[in-house]
């Protein structure tokens, strides 16, 4: 038995301590199709109790750790991650088929958030607010109030499927929740749940090395569905953080919503992304584009939450050329396996629905699938009036696939702009002199978008200070937070204005020397 195979226990860890239940399901192999070897064990209502049970513990301690200390504690993360990185891309490698280059630049980006929440605890790049005591002011002396903020209470994060590091285990939502000082019980992804258990051992290292409360961070695992509504209906759990499905979201969001105590519910559910293309760069580059659409869609095999499935661009020559280079590439590209059947059998269906749809024109399809579990790439063409009126046509296909909107002229890729439903990104292709005359359809994607790139492709998600990742719903539940970038950890903050509150008192953070001061 090699290293990847050993060393998994299967288990739940809750507060520091990996259970010992009866292993129920494995996880799977999707380029083969067929089980792994490792088996894990499914939570039930009393795993899942003492998980939350020891978050809550673990809660009233570490909530009054330093910044300093949070900020070390997530380094010593990183670094424990860092030391298995083989393996835990070995690992993930067996159980998503992905890349295993993509996978070490994931686990770096994973590494890299959890560093980045480190330096703006050190370094916040928020501000403070501090308004003066004024006893003379009239009619009413004036109060000296101070803006700070609180840690909201346990988090639960769920793994997301396409992102097996940077979204899950120790992902940005994790992240950024222990950088709030929250603690954490993450729902792990059947489909990946070795690779959870992997990035588990490494946090509950790091645990140990800076003398955390061993609750702060819990993993169980399951595949039913029962234990993720358990988990956010408990009492004791303050916020949840999701990547997935908008089905899945929609369910978890709406328990949330309806318990005796509501909570937030950050998910982010699904876009497509839309593509603008205006008349005088597609007429110019048409074939440029068109090679960067499908090297853009193809990215994961279509499965990045910033894959862009929808192309809107105006009939014409340069329409023509750029739909000619869409059908050379995308018929050039390989079927492949998915993260999981689950998503291959979705994919597939919604494909053929599509397909058999009298609106619909098949652009070119890939090369045919040499396995019955692999899915072929496909780009499709529809005439705008077509897709404004079919709500069907509109939707998320996840995967390797893109529709081609075919506009009778600028209105109505404006009518199409205003009408789409809410996205994580959207893009504008356009010559800067064309960009200058189109300020109403830039405002009508604004709105509609939580990220406006410009004469770019949406994948890729830069970890910084300026990001956001959300967006209108359905793309998020939250338009106002993002789940990348440092403004991340605001999720999981509640403000408290502190009132008179003697100085020896103040947190450091609270006195002047450290805010923004204001009197008046």
């Amino acid at each position: 038995m090699t290293d990847s195979v050993q060393n998994i226990s299967g288990q739940h860890l809750i507060n520091g301590e990996w259970s010992n239940e009866t292993l129920q399901f494995n996880s799977m192999n999707p380029v083969l199709n067929e089980a792994t070897q490792w088996q894990f064990a499914s939570a039930t209502a009393d795993n899942i109790n003492a998980a939350v049970a020891a978050a809550h513990d673990a809660f009233l301690t570490y909530r009054r750790t330093s910044s300093e200390s949070r900020a070390e504690f997530l380094e010593a993360i990183a670094e424990e991650i860092q030391a298995d990185i083989s393996i835990i891309t070995e690992t993930a490698h067996i159980e998503t088929g992905l890349p295993m280059a993509r996978l070490q630049g994931e686990t770096g980006r994973t590494c890299g958030q959890l560093r980045l929440f480190a330096s703006t605890l050190r370094a916040p790049t928020h501000n403070v607010l501090v308004d003066l005591a004024n006893p003379q002011r009239q009619p009413l002396p004036k109060a000296d109030t101070r803006l700070g903020v609180l840690p909201i209470g346990p988090v639960a994060v769920f793994g997301a499927s396409n992102f097996p590091l940077a979204f899950s285990t120790a992902g940005g939502d994790t992240a950024s929740a222990l950088a709030a000082g929250c603690s954490v019980v993450v729902k792990g992804h059947p489909a990946h749940a070795a690779t959870s258990e992997r990035v588990a051992q490494a946090i509950s290292r790091a645990v140990t090395r800076c003398n955390m409360p061993a609750g702060v961070f819990n993993l169980v695992q399951a595949e039913t569905p029962e234990a993720s509504t358990q988990l956010v209906k408990h009492s004791a759990i303050k916020a949840v953080g999701f990547t997935g499905s908008l089905k899945v979201g929609r369910i978890l969001a709406d328990i949330c919503a309806a318990r005796a105590e509501p909570i937030p519910f950050f998910g982010e559910l699904g876009s497509v992304n839309p593509q603008f293309l205006l008349n005088e760069l597609l007429n110019d580059k048409a074939e440029t584009l068109a090679t960067t659409q499908v090297q853009s869609m193809m990215m994961g095999h279509g499965q990045f939450c910033t894959s862009p499935g929808v192309v809107i661009a105006v009939k014409g020559d340069g329409l023509n050329r750029y739909l000619a280079t869409i059908a050379e590439k995308v018929a050039l590209e390989s079927a492949s396996s998915m993260l999981t059947a689950g998503i291959a059998a979705t994919y597939q269906a919604q494909v053929d629905a599509l397909l058999a749809n009298d609106a619909v024109a098949l652009i070119a399809q890939g090369q045919a699938a040499a396995a019955d579990h692999f899915t072929r790439p496909a780009a499709v063409q529809v005439n705008a009036s077509d897709y404004l009126a079919s709500t069907a046509l509109q939707q998320e296909v996840f995967g390797p696939f893109a529709v081609v909107v075919v506009c009778d002229d600028a209105s109505q890729m404006a009518q199409i702009a205003a009408q789409m439903e809410g996205q994580l990104t959207a893009s504008i292709h356009g010559l800067e002199t064309e960009l200058a005359e189109q300020a109403d359809l830039i405002e009508a994607v604004s709105f509609n978008v939580g990220r406006l790139i410009f004469n770019q492709m949406p994948t890729g998600v830069e970890v910084c200070h300026s990001m956001n990742h959300g967006g209108p719903y359905p793309a998020s539940t939250d338009s106002r937070s993002t789940s990348v970038g440092s403004q991340a950890k605001s999720r999981f903050e509640r403000p408290l204005c502190i009132q008179n509150m003697p100085a020896q008192l103040l947190p450091q953070e609270l006195k002047e020397d450290q805010a923004n001061v204001s009197t008046f």
